[in-house]
């Protein structure tokens, strides 16, 4: 998710789930190529296994952006078929290759014959006046044919005409049906449904009818559900770190990213939603959101921001 899943927010993630597969934030084929490829590519160990979600559409700058995410040493390469944001349309990448499933699968040959690491597509269910099993149908066949075997498929149509991204992510309906359809069609491909997940119940349900289920806008706001993943899907068997462990943890990783130039701000607002739904949780986002912009601020808010909803520091519950 765009300004969202970056490597802060991945490894928060991965201090609550040791085994779910995290995704970058959609990076284009210009960002690896004219800007910082440091800042775009790089990432910590921890977060294995970790994908990269690329944006672009020609063959050649995907295939080289592709070559360099492996040398990177992610685990998987994600062909964005599904952001509807103006920026991707005005590129004519993103949703908008729904359009053009033998473009994708252009892509997909090409990528997959340079890189040893699984190509995948994430798309939608179709876009616009598309009629969505046509176009969905279309799209996974051309790029299975091309080599493919994974397809991550936000159950919604998006309208590139009238709606915006934010209401591209809430107002076309959900069509869950379509994707088990969708596996019944391909049961030699994989199969992970997106779209509208917000429970560990309901990827249960799912995973009855599909190989995978990927959870994002809650995972993002609410984190510490990631907490129940391992043992849900994983076949784990330890406990999971508590809130305040995660928070000392990263609180650790904070102050060493600070040391190296970042801003408390920029690695506090993927925390604001460690005590989703805990009482008092209102003053420990009120504490963080007032503070962690402030110059010279550092992780002191965040302890801070603790105390102001338990009256203790997190290393005092740690110790006792």
């Amino acid at each position: 998710m765009l300004d969202c899943t970056d490597r802060h927010e991945r490894y928060l993630a991965r201090l609550i789930s040791k085994h779910a597969v995290l995704y970058t934030e959609m990076i284009t084929t210009g960002a690896i190529f004219f800007g910082d490829k440091s800042r775009f590519l790089d990432f910590d160990q921890a977060e294995h296994p970790v994908a990269l979600q690329l944006g672009g559409s020609d063959p050649d700058a995907m295939t080289q952006s592709a070559e360099l995410v492996q040398q990177w040493g992610y685990d998987e390469v994600n062909i964005n078929v599904g952001c509807p944001s103006d920026r991707v349309q005005s590129g004519s990448f993103g949703a908008c290759l729904m359009q053009t499933p033998e473009l994708v699968a252009d892509n997909v040959r090409q990528m997959q014959a340079a890189v040893d690491i699984p190509v995948t597509v994430k798309c939608r269910i179709g876009v616009d006046e598309q009629e969505p099993r046509e176009a969905l149908w279309a799209l996974v066949e051309a790029s299975a044919n091309a080599g493919c075997n994974t397809f991550l498929v936000h159950a919604r149509k998006a309208w590139l005409k009238g709606l915006s991204p934010k209401q591209n992510r809430d107002v076309p309906p959900l069509d869950y049906e379509l994707v088990y359809e969708l596996k019944q069609a391909f049961p030699e491909l994989e199969i992970v449904l997106n779209g509208g997940i917000n429970t560990i119940d309901a990827c249960h349900e799912h995973l009855q009818y599909v190989d995978g289920v990927m959870m994002g806008r809650e995972a993002y706001s609410n984190p510490y559900i990631m907490s129940q993943v391992d043992q849900a899907f994983y076949g784990a068997n330890e406990a999971p770190r508590t809130r305040e462990q995660v928070l000392l943890e990263y609180a650790e990783y904070a102050d060493e990213r600070i040391r190296n130039g970042s801003r408390l701000n920029h690695l506090s607002k993927h925390v604001v939603g460690l005590y989703h739904g805990e009482p008092r949780s209102r003053l420990f986002r009120r504490h963080i959101s007032e503070n962690a912009h402030l110059p010279g601020s550092d992780t002191q808010v965040l302890h801070d921001a603790y105390a102001a909803m338990f009256d203790v520091l997190p290393e005092q519950v740690q110790s006792s």
